[in-house]
């Protein structure tokens, strides 16, 4: 369907794998597109090695129309984003003139030396578009569909702020909410052949344990209101049937 807009994240770092960083940017990155209108169809975690990221560019970009990627573009030795990338598209990777020059000015102001760490930070693939940086100067840069950002959460989410405006948008999901007082095991059946009846509607089920008791989220998600309401009223139906049974004969 041309009105669907699909993307896919890869997050890179040794320490987001050990656990020693949390990520912030999947959900956020998730959070802005639904609300947008691009689906997030699917998110890889990499360690910082050459192979693994130029495997998932590769896997991911002719499957998706965006790929994001977070991490690995600072200052020191294991930042290898760019020259992996770079790999990917089978691309020179160098200094960028605009790049070099906008940090070279930027650590001059500060009165801080521009050393061979920091030039780092102004390498990307020959032909890269920049992504601006409002935030510490350092650009991050789009070669093709692949929007390459930095990790930290701060400059990421300001980043993506000026990435949005450049992107084609789809349909959004829209969504509907049914409380159901019932465990996954009650409504499992049901709810699947519900699914089956409606083919354009997303339905997701999410156990919930509260005061001593399961109850379950039903979510209902379709790019038409039409589906959606038909759907909804289906499990609406469903749940009252169900209590209508566990009443005393």
């Amino acid at each position: 369907m041309s009105d669907i807009v699909t993307a896919a994240m890869i997050v890179i770092g040794d320490e987001i794998l050990s656990g020693r960083t949390k990520d912030k940017n999947i959900g956020h990155l998730a959070s802005v597109l639904t609300a947008v209108g691009i689906d997030l169809a699917e998110v890889r975690i990499v360690a910082d090695d050459t192979d693994a990221i130029v495997e998932a560019v590769n896997a991911l970009r002719p499957r998706c129309d965006y790929v994001f990627t977070t991490g690995g573009i600072g200052p020191t030795h294991d930042d290898i984003t760019a020259d992996s990338v770079s790999k990917a598209f089978d691309l020179p990777c160098g200094y960028d003139e605009q790049a070099y020059a906008m940090l070279a000015e930027t650590y001059a102001a500060r009165g801080m030396e521009f050393t061979d760490a920091r030039k780092r930070m102004a390498r990307m693939p020959k032909g890269a578009r920049h992504i601006a940086n409002p935030v510490s100067i350092a650009p991050g840069f789009v070669i093709e569909n692949v929007y390459v950002m930095a990790g930290v959460p701060a400059i990421f989410q300001a980043m993506l702020d000026n990435v949005l405006p450049t992107l084609r948008t789809g349909s959004k999901l829209l969504s509907e909410t049914v409380h159901c007082p019932h465990g996954e095991g009650t409504i499992g059946e049901g709810l699947g052949r519900i699914q089956e009846s409606y083919p354009e509607t997303i339905i997701g089920s999410y156990p919930k344990f509260e005061d001593g008791k399961f109850w379950t989220e039903i979510v209902i998600r379709a790019r038409a209101t039409e589906p959606l309401d038909t759907a909804k009223g289906a499990v609406i139906e469903m749940l009252a049937e169900l209590a209508e049974s566990a009443k005393p004969s």
